[in-house]
């Protein structure tokens, strides 16, 4: 059966996905960037932007396991782009540049509708304003089988956390502090109940961290 997962979601020691300040000079906030640097050290990683050389080895395989068998992805609009409010005439198509590196439907979470986006390489971002449960049934009819995956931000994997709509969560702890930004596990209730530990493995770089929800 399909499954919607998480993959290779890197949170700092203190627990945050993201630094503070997010802004268009800083999308992954102040010093967030530091919570990648293990995935531009590898093979996997570099590849996706279009470069070669890397290291192979633990963090290289969970890179490309986490493109394994996914069929679409949903995001949340700020992991889109910095625009808040109605998309007016301003140009944003993403961080990405021409040619993201998703090579499939795109849902992107939103409240002010847009048409759809197409890039190059396979990549069309799709503007959902209908919901989480909107996206996910899409995401799943275009997946034709395969899986979904969440690409973030936090505050969108929060939102499929609380609702248990999520079958494995692939975190990737970076030993670092931010000491601020946004945290994956704030104010989630009991929804953590619903998951176990089925795998932890260290590299000398990041220590990743599998979780997958109970039958109960």
């Amino acid at each position: 059966m399909p499954k919607l997962r998480v993959n290779n979601l890197a949170i700092s020691l203190d627990g945050y996905a993201a630094g503070p300040g997010q802004s268009v000079q800083h999308p992954l906030g102040v010093d967030g960037t530091r919570l990648h640097e293990w995935v531009f050290a590898t093979r996997s990683g570099n590849a996706m932007l279009g470069m070669e050389g890397g290291d192979t080895g633990i963090d290289d395989d969970f890179i490309a396991a986490g493109d394994e068998g996914v069929g679409a992805t949903i995001m949340g609009r700020n992991m889109f782009g910095p625009i808040r409010g109605p998309w007016g005439d301003e140009t944003w198509d993403g961080w990405w540049g021409d040619e993201p590196p998703y090579h499939h439907p795109v849902f992107v979470l939103t409240q002010h509708p847009r048409p759809p986006l197409e890039m190059a390489g396979g990549t069309t971002f799709h503007f959902v304003d209908g919901g989480i449960e909107e996206a996910l049934e899409r995401a799943f009819w275009v997946a034709d089988g395969a899986d979904v995956r969440i690409g973030g931000g936090p505050a969108t994997i929060q939102q499929y956390l609380r609702a248990g709509l999520i079958d494995e969560l692939h975190l990737v702890i970076v030993p670092i502090l931010l000491g601020g930004g946004e945290r994956l596990f704030d104010d989630l209730g009991d929804a953590t109940r619903r998951y176990e530990c089925v795998e932890v493995v260290s590299s000398p770089a990041v220590t990743h961290v599998r979780l997958a929800r109970t039958s109960a």
